[in-house]
């Protein structure tokens, strides 16, 4: 579990530290509710006001998170997953490598004309055709990010026509012999429109982290444009860098999904 930076009394750090002794142990779970403040408070001998100071603590730090009107309460929040963008990988490998189930839904597939953007950052000659594949994203059956791939027709011939539910990255490495080589991914923060909302399980309007894509193959080939949209209430960015000889320099960054492309 995370601790916070934020400076708490030393009733407050205790309570707050106890609660995370339970939750470290898994007592309770991910997504179980923790308990109502009077409760807690009884539980651990101290008062209204110095729980709920351990408590706000734990909600600014992603520990847990409130939920209100009817069901609503004070829940443990969902296992993060983190999906390294130093590496050029599919999400499925990060969620195995963190003991999830990974699966996808497939929503649709289609060959369709590269539009000009597309075909330029695929490096294809107009008029070209692309290979369209749109899934959800799940880990331990939850939905993560709705994906939106494009890949040279000309390259993978019958990629439409096989398992698309595992790892893309994987099955263009198995049957077309890819070697994935460097990717370049702009993150933006966008609102989920109605179709987005409804496939992800959000409010429309919910934030969603814009992942838009581009890899190249060890030759230096495109071979891949995508845009994925993951939930914000189950991601953070984090961005590690390094000091270099004359400047820092920025050596990595990663997408850290709660409980939960290519």
């Amino acid at each position: 579990m995370e601790r916070s930076a934020v400076s708490l009394g030393p009733t407050a750090l205790a309570a707050r530290d106890r609660l995370l002794a339970g939750l470290d142990a898994g007592r309770p779970g991910p997504g179980e509710r923790l308990g109502a403040e009077r409760e807690l408070a009884e539980r651990l001998g101290v008062s209204r006001s110095t729980i709920r100071a351990a408590l706000a603590d734990l909600e600014r730090s992603g520990v847990i998170r409130r939920s209100r009107g009817r069901g609503g309460g004070i829940f443990v929040a969902e296992r993060k997953v983190e999906r390294d963008l130093t590496s050029l990988a599919g999400l499925p490998a990060y969620l195995r490598r963190q003991g999830f189930q990974s699966d996808a839904r497939v929503l649709s597939t289609a060959t369709i004309g590269a539009d000009a953007e597309t075909a330029a950052a695929l490096g294809l000659s107009e008029p070209a055709l692309v290979l369209e594949v749109v899934r959800v994203r799940l880990a331990d059956g939850d939905p993560i990010s709705l994906e939106r791939a494009l890949f040279p027709a000309e390259r993978f011939p019958d990629l439409l026509d096989r398992s698309l539910g595992g790892s893309l990255y994987e099955l263009l490495e198995t049957h077309y012999g890819l070697v994935p080589g460097e990717a370049e991914e702009r993150i933006d923060v966008v609102a989920a429109g109605a179709a987005e909302a409804r496939l992800l399980g959000l409010r429309r309007g919910a934030p969603l982290l814009a992942v838009a894509r581009i890899a190249w193959d060890a030759e230096g080939r495109a071979f891949e444009r995508s845009h994925d949209l993951f939930r914000a209430d189950r991601a953070r960015i984090v961005v590690r860098a390094r000091a270099g000889p004359a400047a820092s320099t920025l050596v990595g960054a990663a997408v850290h999904a709660r409980g939960g492309g290519g």
